[in-house]
């Protein structure tokens, strides 16, 4: 029974990533009830501006710090280890949903391209960046990341395999592919709104932070395979690997 519970738990934490994940896109690109430029509850623009960087925080916080080596040794002390990446992947999910319930929208356009040509092109790159993200997902592993695999392992009573160093496809030329499609998806846009520019800029902002401590552990955890992989291949900007 408590196998099969896990395995229920981390099936639900995952549909609700999913979706969490997929309405991100709607959220981002304007196409949902709640999204960043209309849905949201009024406010003025500085009261905006603060409650809309709150929120990105809340997300920013709970995601870099049950991220860590140190929380995670001290949290599978309380909740079962099999269940602890669908946990993290399960708060992320609710500071999502949390952003998108209470974000602020702004009124004020910082740029508008009106030519369908160059509207079309960013568009295409705003899907891009979602296609490029998902994929890098597939080429690492996008079961273990969202806590599948863990719990499969645990209702199958079989061990966690160890995780591996590998470099498919995007990661032979950038380092973090999952990375360069946010940011393809957040700043690409015909319009670009006071809401969407305050959005993109933490956003990114928040995802440099998270390289440097990503990078950090990798470098523990993978330890002359991985700095070596840095010296070779770009960070953020694809570009073909470098000898040595």
């Amino acid at each position: 029974m408590g196998r099969l519970l896990t395995l229920l738990y981390g099936g639900v934490c995952y549909a609700l990533a999913m979706a969490t994940i997929l309405y991100a896109i709607c959220f981002i690109g304007g196409f949902g009830p709640l999204s960043l430029d209309k849905g949201g509850p009024a406010a003025g623009t500085v009261a905006a501006i603060v409650i809309d960087l709150v929120l990105l925080g809340i997300f920013a916080v709970q995601h870099s710090v049950m991220a860590r080596p140190a929380f995670k040794a001290w949290w599978t002390g309380i909740v079962p280890g099999a269940i602890e990446r669908s946990t993290y992947v399960l708060a992320s999910s609710l500071a999502l949903l949390l952003l998108y319930w209470q974000w602020r929208p702004m009124d004020g356009v910082v740029w508008e391209v009106k030519q369908p040509l160059f509207a079309g092109v960013l568009v295409a790159i705003f899907w891009l960046g979602w296609a490029v993200l998902f994929l890098s997902t597939f080429l690492i592993n996008h079961f273990d990341l969202f806590g599948l695999a863990q719990v499969w392992n645990a209702w199958r009573g079989t061990p966690a395999k160890a995780t591996e160093f590998r470099t498919p496809l995007f990661y032979r030329f950038v380092r973090h592919p999952i990375y360069v499609g946010f940011i393809l998806a957040f700043w690409a846009t015909p319009t670009m709104t006071q809401s969407h520019l305050l959005f993109a800029a933490a956003s990114t902002a928040y995802i440099f932070i998270g390289i440097w401590l990503e990078e950090r552990d990798l470098m523990t955890q993978f330890g002359d395979a991985y700095r070596r992989y840095r010296e070779r291949v770009s960070m953020i900007v694809p570009l073909p690997p470098r000898k040595g």
